[in-house]
């Protein structure tokens, strides 16, 4: 019989039948320990749980486990020491543990992939990896919605313009911008709880394509590695990547409303706004122009909100054609997986640390409450005395327009000037121009009445604490 090592000499795990070698350029382009080295805590984690579910079965000794379970702990022990020494064979992190583990344990360390694939090991840690990244993500949007809320809570009663389509709008509170923000970081937070829900089944067991030949008990090992159910079709199992689709999916809806923020943020800061003011912390200069303070922290955000959303892309169009069950192709899921998740914790961190350190200059947002911003206010003055609206938002579209041809300000119209208008129009009508009253009017539930806003504010801790309580966030 031929010397297995002579027809293989490399090594390969999926060697035993080749006899030439491979293109050091193919070696090179299929190579991805590069990056995804990063999961040595997971695959070592997977295979002691696979190592005991092998006992457990009769297929190893309970010397021969013990065995592979040192051998395991001695390899994470060399990750952690970051003395782990990767060879150039080492084609990727599930064949770099392997081959370590045969030099400490010895040839048991063949044993351990009895009736497993890497089609199933590669996928299940994966899952262990991206389960441990969804819980830390869930605290950095905590984090940083917590800060939202005590940002609104400090200065409750700052009143600022609100705008649509960049143009002034209404008044609103800065409490109530900062909070329309918040939320959608809240959704973000409840779809990464449906979004781990999934990632939490257990493929291991379903070997190559199709399924584990010896008796090892998958809910056991589920149970083991905390997962919370096992897959129900071996090809599916190995195959499937929707998981990672849609956690991409979360991260490039959540960087967009990061970027949203960024955005609003950026403007507000500039002149002529002047409403926030960044911490040098966040902060860059010019290297030509002295006087410049740039918002980088939020352009850079606002940016690579665009790399998170080419990650979804990316994945996607690698999944669109593939047969079942398992093909190359998926080894490139972890590169675009691997970036969406340091983009999307590094904004967080940065927006939390920014917003935490953010000055705001409530007399420059005074200062921009333009009366004409009351015109809405004036209408309503005209519904309180029984006029249809329409006929309402026609007389005071006509004071604005007679003010701004004028080049007055609309508390300067007089009582004659105000009948003149609409019959309806009393000399009180100056009285329907007060920023704070208009922010006060508005009391209904979601709307910018102190009392409003203070409620958003509990609702959006209740929520929180829930979240805490049950999303793994505290």
């Amino acid at each position: 019989m031929a010397d297995a090592s002579a027809a293989n000499p490399e090594g390969k795990l999926w060697g035993s039948r080749f006899l030439g070698q491979a293109d050091p350029l193919m070696e090179a382009f299929s190579a991805s320990v590069r990056f995804d080295r990063r999961l040595w805590a997971a695959d070592v984690e997977g295979s002691q749980a696979y190592a005991q579910a092998l006992q457990e079965a009769g297929l190893l000794t309970a010397e021969e486990n013990r065995a592979l379970q040192a051998g395991l702990d001695a390899v994470a022990a060399e990750w952690r020491a970051q003395a782990f020494a990767l060879q150039p064979g080492d084609e990727d992190v599930h064949t770099a543990n392997e081959r370590r583990l045969r030099e400490i344990a010895g040839a048991v360390a063949g044993k351990l992939h009895t009736g497993r694939s890497r089609n199933d090991q590669v996928v299940t840690d994966l899952r262990l990896w991206l389960r441990a990244e969804i819980d830390s993500v869930q605290r950095l949007l905590a984090d940083l919605i917590r800060v939202m809320l005590a940002q609104a809570e400090t200065h409750l009663d700052l009143i600022m313009p609100g705008f649509t389509h960049l143009q002034l709008a209404q008044p609103t509170r800065f409490s109530h911008w900062l909070l329309s923000h918040a939320w959608p970081l809240h959704r973000d937070l409840d779809r990464l709880v449906q979004v781990r829900a999934r990632v939490n089944v257990l493929p291991l067991g379903s070997g190559a394509l199709a399924g584990n030949p010896f008796p090892v008990d998958r809910k056991r090992l589920a149970d083991r590695l905390r997962f919370d159910d096992v897959t129900c079709n071996s090809m599916d199992g190995v195959a499937d990547r929707d998981f990672v689709a849609e956690f991409l999916f979360c991260a490039s809806l959540s960087m967009v409303h990061l970027s949203q923020l960024a955005e609003d943020v950026i403007i507000y800061g500039s002149e002529p706004y002047g409403f926030v003011a960044l911490a040098d912390a966040y902060s860059t200069g010019s290297s030509l122009m002295p006087q410049k303070k740039n918002p980088d922290s939020f352009e850079l955000i606002r940016g690579k909100s665009g790399r998170a959303a080419g990650s979804l892309m990316g994945l996607l169009m690698v999944l669109k054609g593939l047969p079942r069950a398992y093909n190359r192709d998926l080894q490139e899921d972890k590169e675009t997986l691997f970036d969406a998740v340091d983009t999307w914790s590094a904004s967080l961190r940065i927006a939390t640390g920014a917003l935490a350190t953010l000055v705001c200059r409530g007399e420059r947002m005074a200062r921009s409450c333009d009366e004409f911003m009351l015109a809405t206010d004036l209408a309503e003055y005209l519904v309180r005395k029984g006029l249809p609206f329409r006929e309402a938002h026609q007389a005071a579209g006509e004071a604005v327009k007679k003010c701004e041809q004028e080049g007055r300000p609309l508390s300067s119209l007089q009582a004659d000037e105000w009948s003149r208008l609409h019959p309806l129009f009393d000399a009180d009508a100056t009285r329907a121009l007060d920023v704070e009253a208009s922010v006060e009017s508005r009391n209904v539930i979601g709307a910018t009445s102190r009392e409003a806003v203070n409620e958003q504010i509990r609702q959006l801790k209740r929520r929180l604490e829930n979240s805490a309580s049950t999303l793994r966030v505290a």
